[in-house]
């Protein structure tokens, strides 16, 4: 499992140069033997005088620069020279300063083993002197100083705990730093060790944990004056909110950093250390606004989107100016800027910039970052090849950073040079190139174990053997590049927003292309056929993948094997529709048989998108009826009809989709049979599952239908959004309670996020029922349900429903969200729905896409629970609920916009 980190570097600081706080913060460089250090300082106890002790700092002086110059494989040679002469002396803190940058250094090059060696012998070293019964050696070896670096060692030893998946263990050495840090009132080590504390919190799904430790570290920061310090604890705390998905309240905290460090610099505010601190609020505002960029593009909201990118350019623009003594950062901001600038198609301005970054580029010393700033604007420049960019440039400037990361003895650099270089050759059509610059690029990765690069290359490959018409070997290259992500699961999910929003570009497309393959090698549609199998797991993978995404956290797992499961249920089928550039592939699995059905329907992805879109648009509007059968019937012409046959004296009576893209947008039981003039919720049950495999399948029978019902039914304000009052909330509640044996209620001022937290702890209620206003959204602080006094994301009812599992063992049967809807313009907006779904810690949960408030609501309701007080399935339950209000008025949006997702028994 490698380092999310070097999945920056693949994904995020080589594409976009972007040098933002990660997981762990690899920028801890023991610098004791500077005068900087306020407390750590290398104590000179020599008891071989013959060493020259000044010779030996200038080692770590030395290792210092090589590793903030990205020049690591050198800095590992003097930070090994200096251990042992340290050693020789019996320097023991000294001694241990060097090994824990060692173990820095080696985990920059992903050599893990060594980086474990290291930071355990030196964590043994340490606790030899701290056990010692001699004060006087003790006194000798720097006294605080000796905590100091423990904790800083500990530090060190969390992070390559954390880069090998082991989260929780990370979590725990973090933690015991702190407490040293604490105790020597060391305020900038114990922010840098929370920050990395919340992250891995948030990795573990501890949300409500991970944002009471932002929470406080806001605070505490706010209360310190200012300083240096202050402004890049803020900036640190900024690039995690955004890492975690919150860009509001990011924008907020590195606009507080900037401010900070420019009121620090009082006089001078724009020299030395401060014009730094300014030049990173900066350069990080613009990340931040950047990523607003695509949060809004998902949305829909093209209006603010522009407004956004205008936004950070403005702060690329001021980063530049006020780095302009610090050469590398004012590069960084250049590039950034010169990024956006592309993408928003201002190419005159674009290419203003490109001999001012060219010169600085010449300029650079050989380093790590140098390859990476070539390949970072070899990258920009490629995508100008058709505005005056020679493309023999590009490949030049590519070459010269292949041949500076051999120098460097930097692998993994020479990779990702390498592997660009072919993706130029590609993209131009040289192929035979391209191959061998990839298999080069693949040959130095697998070397190093890099498979966070590694599965690009494969991908590369594939794509470069289908373009040469080998479709068999395309196949095998896309199987590696899908295994290599499935063993980065950990590392690709608590990712920065650049990242995250590159999802649908950098990681969905291998897995939809693989499918692609497999179907084009498989022939026989009726036979249990290894590849349709193995596209049905590769469709499972991505919706876990999808999901992973939206909380950034691998918080699903796998619990049951899907043929077992559907063997059990004789009546269900399940169907999974895959959303293919140029036509609709649908693979069915029928229960008691061991066959797999694929049909295919040529219908253009766009062309599927653009009616359900509409489908989308008209339902939620009553007099749109006439246009939802029309766009409905269509729809079932492309996905049911197909299929229908398979089903002939099977006895099948319900269906079960694993619904691929946008088509979970709406109610597949909205889908018009025109010939027998019915809807297909006249003729199944029907449920959804975000993945199958998800799936805990028990069945409802047997089942005290114990419920807690809360809802809001006046007009509210919160948070600036407003919600109007939902008239029918209080005759719906009492639907609810005259068909479940017990309830509780909490209705308005009652139903508080504490009040309905203290209820689900306390008491083991089967039902939970919300009618309250709430949104699904692909943005996952768009996606909330509504409180009385708060808007409760779905982060935080994700820990709230599953901090029952820690007092009360029994699971929620059935969590139902009434008067929800799924948010305007949004084209994955389910992804929210899904996404509850499987974090809420219910067996099933049940919702609307979109808000009735009407009394057919209330019936609907009250129909629901008498069926399943009567012992059917939840799926059947909705079922006949859906029939008894479209036989009072046939219009589907009275009746369709109830969606049942998770266990459908």
């Amino acid at each position: 499992m490698k380092s999310f980190k070097y999945l920056l570097l693949s994904l995020l600081t080589v594409f976009f140069c972007v040098f933002s706080s990660v997981i762990f913060d690899y920028s801890i460089f023991l610098t004791a033997a500077f005068a900087k250090s306020k407390v750590l300082y290398f104590p000179v106890v020599a008891t071989k005088p013959a060493v020259n002790q000044t010779q030996i700092f200038s080692l770590v002086q030395q290792s210092q620069a090589l590793y903030e110059g990205g020049e690591f494989a050198e800095a590992v040679q003097l930070l090994k020279k200096a251990a042992d002469e340290f050693k020789a002396t019996n320097n023991v803190l000294n001694e241990a300063i060097a090994l824990t940058n060692l173990s820095l250094v080696y985990q920059q090059l992903g050599q893990w083993q060594q980086a474990n060696e290291v930071i355990s012998q030196t964590i043994k070293l340490l606790q030899s002197l701290e056990d010692s019964d001699s004060s006087q050696e003790r006194a000798s070896a720097g006294g605080a100083a000796l905590t100091q670096i423990f904790a800083q060692a500990l530090d060190v030893r969390g992070g390559l705990e954390l880069a090998q998946g082991q989260t929780e263990v990370a979590l725990s050495t973090w933690q015991s730093a702190a407490k040293i840090y604490q105790h020597l009132d060391d305020i900038s080590a114990l922010t840098r060790n929370h920050i990395n504390q919340a992250q891995a919190m948030q990795a573990l799904g501890n949300y409500l944990q991970a944002d009471h430790t932002l929470t406080s570290l806001r605070e505490n920061l706010q209360k310190q004056p200012d300083s240096p310090v202050k402004a890049k604890g803020l900036y640190s705390l900024g690039n995690v909110l955004r890492s975690l998905g919150y860009l509001n309240d990011s924008h907020k905290i590195l606009e507080e950093s900037y401010s900070v460090a420019k009121r620090a610099g009082g006089a001078m505010p724009t020299a030395g250390e401060y014009a730094i601190a300014q030049s990173n609020a900066l350069l990080s505002l613009g990340n931040t606004a950047r990523a607003q960029i695509y949060a809004q593009l998902s949305l829909g909201n093209s209006i603010s989107a522009k407004d956004y990118a205008k936004t950070a350019i403005q702060y690329y623009q001021q980063a530049v100016d006020i780095a302009s003594a610090t050469p590398t950062m004012r590069l960084q901001a250049q590039l950034n800027l010169l990024r956006l600038l592309i993408e928003q198609e201002e190419v005159s301005t674009a290419k203003a910039l490109l001999p001012q970054i060219q010169s600085q580029i010449d300029n650079l010393p050989p380093s790590r970052t140098a390859v990476n700033y070539r390949i970072n604007f070899a990258q920009s420049l490629s995508k100008m090849i058709q505005n005056s960019v020679e493309l023999k440039d590009v490949a030049k400037m590519l070459a010269q950073a292949v041949q500076v990361a051999k120098t460097l003895k930097d692998e993994r650099t020479e990779s990702y040079a390498l592997g660009t270089l072919g993706e130029l050759y590609e993209q131009t059509g040289q192929l035979s190139d391209a191959k061998g610059l990839t298999q080069q690029a693949l040959e130095k990765a697998e070397s190093i174990d890099a498979q966070d690069i590694a599965y690009q290359w494969h991908w590369q490959m594939g794509r470069i053997l289908q373009k040469q018409s080998n479709i068999p070997a395309a196949t095998d290259a896309y199987s590696r590049a899908y295994n290599a992500l499935k063993s980065l699961r950990n590392d690709l999910v608590v990712i920065n927003p650049d990242v995250q929003f590159s999802f649908r570009e950098s990681i969905e497309p291998v897995y939809r292309q693989y499918v692609d393959l497999l179907l084009q090698l498989q022939e026989n549609t009726i036979q249990k056929p290894d590849n349709l199998i193995q596209a049905r797991q590769v469709i499972e993978s991505l919706q876990l993948a999808e999901l992973d995404n939206f909380f950034r956290s691998p918080c699903l797992v796998p619990r049951v094997d899907l043929d077992k499961l559907v063997e059990k249920e004789i009546s269900t089928a399940v169907i999974y529709p895959i959303i293919l550039d140029n036509r609709l592939e649908i693979i069915t699995r029928l229960p008691g048989q061991d066959t797999i059905y694929r049909k295919t329907t040529k219908v253009p992805k766009d062309v599927l998108e653009k009616v359900v879109e509409q489908l989308q648009k008209d339902l939620p509007v009553a007099s749109r009826e006439p246009d939802v059968k029309q766009l409905s019937q269509q729809l079932y012409d492309w996905l049911i009809k197909p299929i229908e046959s398979d089903f002939a004296n099977k006895g099948i009576t319900s269906l079960v989709f694993v619904l691929d893209g946008s088509l979970r947008n709406i109610p597949i039981g909205i889908l018009y049979d025109k010939q027998q003039q019915k809807y297909l919720i006249e003729k199944y049950a029907i449920s959804l599952m975000p993945g199958l495999q998800l799936l805990d399948p028990k069945p409802l029978q047997n089942v005290r239908l114990n419920a807690l019902i809360a809802g809001v039914e006046q007009e509210r304000l919160i948070e600036g959004k407003s919600f109007p009052e939902l008239a029918n909330v209080t005759q719906e509640l009492k639907q609810v309670q005259s068909s479940v044996q017990s309830s509780k209620e909490l209705l308005n001022q009652e139903f508080t996020k504490t009040n309905l937290q203290n209820q689900i702890q306390s008491t083991p209620f089967s039902v939970v029922h919300l009618a309250t206003h709430g949104q699904f959204s692909s943005d996952i602080e768009q996606t909330y349900i509504l409180t009385w006094d708060s808007l409760l994301k779905v982060r935080e009812l994700d820990s709230l429903l599953r901090a029952r599992g820690e007092s009360r063992p029994e699971t929620i049967e059935l969590l139902v969200l009434s008067a929800c809807k799924t948010a305007t313009g949004d084209k994955r907006a389910a992804l929210g729905l899904a996404g509850v779904a499987v974090r809420a810690g219910a067996r099933s949960t049940l919702a609307t896409l979109w808000t009735v408030d009407d009394e057919s609501t209330s019936d609907f309701m009250g129909e629901l629970y008498r069926q399943l007080d009567a012992g059917v399935t939840k799926s059947q339950a909705l079922q006949r609920a859906q029939l008894a209000i479209l036989a009072k008025e046939n219009r589907p949006y009275f009746w369709a916009p109830y969606v049942l997702l998770g266990n459908w028994l």
